[in-house]
């Protein structure tokens, strides 16, 4: 059995995937290999065709649909034989230790349930959505208001960032992105995998939580640093608005989605939390954040 499967989704990112899927045939690879299943989500651009031609030994699972990030990611585990997954976007680059250290962490650490490693920017700044606490009421209104600002580098105002830690050293966070997310098979099946209810976004804060649930800890790993361009399929990040030009039909989709995402999060973890009128208060904050968010790419 391989040590490690890798499961890309992708959707019309064709030009971010080869230089991703290149980079991972260049890494250090792990000791019994490791496979490479790609999951298309429908793309136009020409992504599958790429994908067979540059690269035959890639499993290729070519949706006719785009299933959204979530059950994109469960089809692609489906094939997997690894005794470890890692879930990587296609809009990364790894560097040459990028496989082979974090594995070598989860399999000296048991109880680590997950990790990832460092991702920065093309300007060389780190993805801050990688090292996170959970969204409670506290830390989103903190996080939203503003506080962190007023209180910089206190644990208190700033759980949402956690950007206080230390981030040259090893340490458990509570929340990763799903651009880079290593874990054990094992795990990944013990937790029926991502939630399909989620489409995109919020669908990573979720498999974290459940992590956590099960008992076990998430590992931000530093030591390796990972290139990350950021919202390529959707459109909606700045960081990768040069290269990255979704129509408008899929910029509004993906803004309805993640203000769903958000609404299903609080429900499903933190509703029976906390009093009626908080949550409330909190589902408005949502509704009217996102009214924001799709209105501006409806307009432009």
């Amino acid at each position: 059995m391989l040590d490690l499967s890798i499961v890309i989704v992708s959707y019309n990112t064709k030009q971010l995937l080869d230089d991703c899927l290149l980079s991972v045939m260049r890494a250090e690879q792990p000791a019994s290999g490791c496979e490479i299943v790609v999951v298309d989500n429908a793309s136009t651009d020409g992504s599958q065709v790429m994908v067979r031609e540059r690269y035959p030994t890639v499993k290729l699972l070519a949706m006719d649909q785009n299933l959204g990030f979530s059950a994109a990611n469960n089809r692609g585990a489906a094939v997997a034989n690894g005794r470890y997954i890692l879930f990587l976007n296609s809009d990364t680059r790894i560097s040459r230790k990028a496989l082979v250290e974090p594995l070598t962490y989860l399999q000296a650490n048991p109880a680590a349930g997950a990790i990832t490693v460092k991702l920065i920017y093309p300007n060389g700044e780190r993805d801050p959505d990688n090292h996170r606490g959970f969204p409670t009421p506290w830390n989103a209104a903190c996080h939203f208001l503003g506080l962190k600002r007023l209180f910089p580098n206190n644990p208190r105002f700033d759980g949402y960032f956690q950007s206080y830690a230390n981030f040259d050293e090893t340490h458990a966070v509570e929340v990763i992105a799903g651009s880079f997310m290593m874990m054990p098979r094992q795990l990944f099946d013990q937790l029926d995998g991502w939630d399909e209810t989620y489409f995109f976004y919020g669908e990573d804060i979720d498999f974290c939580y459940r992590i956590h649930l099960a008992g076990c800890q998430i590992i931000y790993y530093p030591h390796v640093e990972v290139l990350h361009y950021k919202g390529a399929s959707s459109g909606l990040r700045k960081e990768s608005a040069a290269i990255a030009k979704p129509p408008k039909a899929t910029r509004v989709r993906v803004a309805k989605e993640s203000v769903r995402a958000m609404q299903i999060f609080y429900r499903k973890f933190y509703s029976h939390q906390y009093s009626p009128i908080v949550t409330g208060l909190i589902l408005t904050g949502i509704q009217f954040r996102g009214w924001l968010r799709i209105l501006k790419h409806q307009l432009f």
